[in-house]
């Protein structure tokens, strides 16, 4: 019935499956204090991020950084503009599109978070290499089915 003796314990996709649960469960965690959900937090975090780089992102841009759908962006951001934590202003040169800017509030709260999902990062992944770990994400993220299509 499957390729694995073992059955699904041997299935590197059942393994990431239940790695990336129990990730994001600690994540999770770690931003509730901060009354932030996971995608908030990639989201403003993001919009730091790309600001504090010299961009001035768009939705589009950030969903493309984030790995998110647009629309979702789009009302997750509307959550953040209505929580105080970034600006969503017409671009100057496209009214088509918002530009997006973290608010102080915004920015200390990013800085905050970026701390408690790096002490999360350091504990879960202490057990592995973490530069082999990177390396290997990086490659399977890079030239997965999944993201080869996101990318057309």
């Amino acid at each position: 019935m499957t390729r694995y003796p073992g059955g699904p314990a041997e299935s590197p996709g059942f393994l990431l499956w239940h790695v990336t649960h129990t990730w994001q469960r600690a994540i999770t965690t770690a931003l509730a204090p901060l009354d932030l959900t996971h995608v908030q937090f990639v989201l403003l975090a993001c919009t730091w991020w790309l600001t504090n780089e010299g961009h001035t992102p768009n939705q589009q841009t950030l969903a493309h950084q984030a790995g998110t759908d647009i629309k979702m962006t789009s009302q997750v951001l509307k959550t953040l503009e209505t929580k105080g934590l970034l600006t969503r202003q017409t671009s100057p040169t496209d009214a088509r599109a918002k530009t997006l800017a973290p608010t102080p509030a915004g920015i200390k709260l990013a800085q905050k978070a970026i701390t408690a999902v790096e002490a999360v990062d350091e504990a879960f992944f202490a057990p592995v290499s973490t530069p082999a770990l990177v390396k290997t994400l990086t490659k399977l993220s890079s030239t997965s089915p999944a993201a080869a299509n996101s990318s057309s």
